[in-house]
C-alpha cells in the first residue's frame, strides 16, 4: 500500500520542475533559471564537500575507489543508491547520484560527437539518423565549453573548427609522448582531446594539481564537475535545489499532461511537487525507471511509453582496454587520469573493412598498483584469444 501524499506547504507550484542533478539537469536548470522562470531540482543525493568527501589525496584512496566510491551502484550500495539488475548485460551500471551526478566520477575526458554520428542511416544503412545535426548542436557545444572550462588545442582536423579551448591541453608526458610517437610512426592521426580539466585557473578554479585518479572527485575542483561549474550560477539566479529527495512518479493531470512529481524527502516523508513543466534528467537508467513507475489508469504503460520501447535500446559508450608494457619507466602515474589523446584514425567507415561505422583510441594513464593487481594477467599471443 503506497503511503499518503500530503503537499508540503512551502513547495508551490513551479514554472518548471528538473528531476537530476548532474550534468544535463544542472545545465537545464541554469539556462531557465536565467531566462526568468522559476525553476526547482529534485536530487536523489546530496552535495558532496571536494575538500572532505573525496579520498583523492588520502593514502587508501584505492580502496575507496573499489568500494564506497566504486561507479557501479551494486558495489558501493550507498543510502542515496538504488540496485540495478544488470544480470543479462556485459556491462556494469556506471554512475553515481549527488548535485553532480556522474560528472562525480568522471574522468572528464570531453570529445564531441562527430558529424558522421548523427547520419549513420544515411551514410552507412545502419540504426537511425538522428533528428538534428552537429551543426544544428554546435552553438551548444559551444556554449557548454565555456560554462564547463574546456582544455585542448584547436586545429584538430578531424573535427569541424570549434573556438578556442579555455585553457591549454592537458600534457602528455613521457608516456603520452611514447604514444604519440608510435601513431607518428604508423602515420595514424591523434591529437591532445578535450578534456573538462582545468590546467591553468579558470572562472574562479585553480589548475589541476597532476595528483591522478580525477574519477575519485577532485578535491580542488580542477576537474569540471557541474556542482562546480553550473550549479553555483544556477543558484546565484535563484534557481531552488532540493536534495535527498527521491522520486517515485510523476502524476498527470485530466488531459494527460504531467502535472506533478511525488518524491520522499530527506525523512521518508512523502511530498508532492507541483509545476507547470516537468523535466526529466535522471541518467539513462534513472529517467526509464520513474516513467515505467508513472503508471496510471490513463498510461497503463508508464509515461511517454505508447511505443512501449522506454527502457529498452538504451546506448552505452562501450569500450575495452588495452595495456602496454614497456622497460622504461613512462611514469605513467603522473598527470589527471585522461591523458587525452584520441586517435581518429579508424573512426570513420572504411569500404576496406568488413564493417561499418569505426573507433578511436583514447590513451589513458597507467592504472594504480592495486587496479593492477586485481586487473590480472592476459596472456600474450595466441592466448590471449582464448
Amino acid at each position: 500500500m503506497r503511503r499518503r501524499v500530503s503537499l508540503s506547504v512551502d513547495k508551490k507550484k513551479v514554472d518548471v520542475l528538473v528531476i537530476g542533478a548532474g550534468a544535463s539537469g544542472a545545465a537545464f536548470t541554469w539556462k531557465l533559471a536565467k531566462s526568468g522562470m522559476k525553476v526547482m531540482c529534485l536530487e536523489q543525493g546530496d552535495w558532496l564537500n571536494p575538500s572532505t568527501d573525496y579520498s583523492t589525496s588520502s593514502p587508501d584512496w584505492e580502496i575507496h575507489r573499489q568500494t564506497d566510491f566504486n561507479p557501479n551502484p551494486n558495489i558501493r550500495s550507498l543510502d542515496v543508491d538504488y540496485p540495478i539488475n544488470d544480470t543479462e548485460s556485459p556491462i556494469a551500471p556506471l554512475m553515481y547520484n549527488a548535485v553532480g551526478g556522474s560528472t562525480i566520477h568522471w574522468s572528464a575526458h570531453f570529445p564531441r560527437l562527430k558529424p558522421s554520428d548523427f547520419r549513420v542511416k544515411t551514410l552507412d544503412n545502419v540504426a537511425d539518423d538522428w533528428p538534428l545535426s552537429y551543426f544544428d548542436l554546435e552553438p551548444y557545444f559551444e556554449l557548454n565549453d565555456k560554462m564547463m572550462g574546456v582544455a585542448g588545442l584547436n586545429g584538430d582536423t578531424a573535427y569541424p573548427p570549434k573556438s578556442p579551448r579555455q585553457t591549454p591541453p592537458v600534457g602528455l608526458g613521457k608516456l603520452g609522448d611514447k604514444i604519440a610517437s608510435g601513431f607518428d610512426e604508423l602515420d595514424w592521426h591523434w591529437w591532445p582531446s578535450d578534456s573538462a580539466i582545468n590546467t591553468v585557473e579558470y572562472d574562479g578554479r585553480p589548475g589541476c594539481n597532476n595528483c591522478g585518479p580525477c574519477d575519485l572527485g577532485c578535491s580542488i575542483k580542477a576537474k569540471s564537475s557541474t556542482d562546480v561549474t553550473y550549479w553555483p550560477k544556477a543558484l546565484e539566479l535563484g534557481a531552488e535545489l532540493v536534495t535527498n529527495a527521491r522520486v517515485r512518479e510523476i502524476t498527470v493531470d485530466r488531459s494527460g499532461k504531467a502535472k506533478s512529481a511525488i518524491y520522499y524527502d530527506s525523512n521518508g516523508e512523502v511530498i508532492e511537487q507541483y509545476a507547470a513543466i516537468i523535466v526529466l534528467a535522471s541518467n539513462g537508467v534513472g529517467t526509464p525507471r520513474i516513467l515505467l513507475n508513472s503508471a496510471s489508469s490513463r498510461f497503463p504503460n508508464g509515461l511517454a511509453n505508447s511505443s512501449g520501447l522506454v527502457g529498452k535500446n538504451l546506448m552505452f559508450h562501450p569500450y575495452s582496454i588495452v595495456t602496454g608494457l614497456f622497460e622504461e619507466d613512462l611514469e605513467g602515474h603522473k598527470g589527471p587520469t585522461p591523458l587525452n589523446i584520441m586517435c581518429s584514425e579508424f573512426y570513420e567507415t572504411d569500404p576496406t573493412r568488413d564493417f561499418v561505422r569505426g573507433y578511436a583510441y583514447q590513451v589513458v594513464r597507467s592504472l594504480a598498483p592495486l587496479a593492477t593487481a586485481l586487473s590480472g594477467h592476459i596472456p600474450w599471443g595466441e592466448n590471449h584469444h582464448e
